[in-house]
Parts: C-alpha cells; structure tokens; sequence
C-alpha cells in the first residue's frame, strides 16, 4: 500500500472493552506541536520561571479544568517544556451516564490555552509558536489498579529530574 498524505488512518487510543462510563482514573500526556519547548525549563519538581512565564498560565489551565466540569480531579500533574502529564479522575454521573467524555475535556483545556497563549504572544509575554500550540492529538491511558497509579504517579512526580532521557526531550 502506497502512502497518501491526504488520507488519515487514525488508530483509536481507546482501549478495547473498557467501560467508559464508569468512574475511571486517566493518565494523559499532551504534547506541544513539533515538540517545541514553549512552557519554560525543567528542573526539579516544577518549571522554573517567573509567575506570569507560560508554563504557569498551562497550570492555570489545567487547574481550571475542575471548575468547569463537575466531579472531575486533576489529581497529579507535571508541565515540561514541551509537554505536560497529569493524572485525571472522571467520575459516573447519576444514573450510569457517562459525565463529560476525556476528548471533550481535553479540547476545551487546548482551546483556553491556547487563547491565552496567543495572546500572551501579541503582548510579548511568550514565545512565538508555528501554526499551532498543541499536537492535534494527546496519549491516554487508563489506570487499573493501585500498582499502577502509584508507578504513574511516580513517574509524573521524576519526569522533571529526568528531563534530558525524557522521550520528548529535545
């Protein structure tokens, strides 16, 4: 099979015969676009920088997400240069029915960024950007069991220390 740039076969990040509408703990990672380091530097367990730097208005944003939808934890989180993780619990809403869907959460939180990204650029507060902050898609994964929330969390709660062996490093 030939490759046509203008055909897009997405492979579904949801995981087989998972329930998603029960109350469910989320691993995510959102990368910037083209892995460009937009939201300051790494180092030790937060960014270093100024308040008002980038990668503190993406924590603003990130925090926001409890507010805007209900029952919903933002539970570990770290911003890197070019990336961020956090964990997230969605709860069930009354009834069985599945509160706010992940993606939807997701794009409202890549749209605000993104706004007040702009413009922060149009006022000389942060760095250009091409074309786009974030990655059209993002990585989830879902949290089974206690094992693993506790490796993730720890690996959120490292990913700083390790940033220069970090897979989006560069």
């Amino acid at each position: 099979m030939k490759f046509n740039p203008d055909v897009h076969n997405r492979r579904s990040i949801r995981l087989r015969g998972f329930d998603y509408s029960s109350n469910s703990m989320y691993y995510i990672t959102i990368c910037t676009q083209d892995r460009e380091a937009l939201f300051g530097e790494a180092v030790g367990a937060a960014l270093r920088g100024r308040p008002g730097t980038s990668g503190e208005m993406i924590l603003k944003w990130l925090k926001e997400i409890e507010n805007k939808f209900a029952g919903i934890i933002i539970d570990k989180y770290v911003i890197m240069p070019n990336h961020i993780h956090f964990l997230v619990y969605l709860p069930c809403a009354p009834g069985g029915h599945a509160g706010p869907p992940l993606q939807k959460i997701v794009e409202w939180f890549k749209t605000m960024s993104t706004n007040e990204y702009i413009r922060g650029v149009k006022s000389g507060l942060y760095p250009p950007f091409n074309k786009r902050i974030w990655q059209r898609n993002y990585y989830e994964r879902v949290i089974r069991d206690e094992d693993e929330y506790l490796q993730t969390w720890q690996y959120i709660d490292e990913n700083p220390a390790r940033w220069t062996q970090d897979q989006y490093y560069g």
